[in-house]
C-alpha cells in the first residue's frame, strides 16, 4: 500500500516528534517548508511559546538566490536571533522533511551562525 506524500510526511513526523522536545534549556528548532518559502522557529515545548522565529517571507536577502541560498540565509538569521536571546543549544526539528536539500542548508548555516546541536 503506498501512501501519498502528506501521510508518508505526517507518519514521520509523529514518530521524530515522539523522541524530539524543546525544553527551556534546550528548545526546538523547528524547520517548515512550503513550495515557495521556508521557516524556522525555536520553540520551548514545556510552555508552549516560540522564543525566536525566522522566514524567508518579506525577507529582502533572501528574496536573492535560489531555495537553498534562502535556507541559508534563514538559518543564519535564526542563529542570530537566538544568540541575542541568550539560546546557544537546540534540538533540531527536521519535520518529517528528509535532511537534505533545503532543510540542511538551514541546519548548517544554524551552526555556522553558533548553534549547537
Amino acid at each position: 500500500m503506498a501512501f501519498s506524500k502528506v501521510t508518508r510526511r505526517a507518519k514521520i513526523k509523529r514518530r521524530i516528534r515522539k523522541n524530539v522536545s524543546g525544553t527551556s534549556m534546550m528548545p526546538r528548532l523547528s524547520v517548515f517548508r512550503s513550495n515557495k518559502q521556508i521557516y524556522a522557529q525555536i520553540i520551548d515545548d514545556s510552555t508552549g511559546t516560540t522564543m525566536v522565529s525566522a522566514t524567508s517571507y518579506n525577507n529582502k536577502e533572501a528574496a536573492k538566490g535560489n531555495k537553498v541560498e534562502q535556507a541559508a540565509i534563514v538559518g543564519k538569521e535564526v542563529a542570530a536571533k537566538a544568540i541575542k536571546a541568550g539560546i546557544d543549544k537546540v534540538v533540531f526539528d527536521r519535520n518529517g522533511y528528509l535532511y537534505h536539500g533545503r532543510v540542511k542548508s538551514l541546519a548548517d548555516s544554524a551552526r555556522e551562525g553558533g548553534l549547537k546541536f
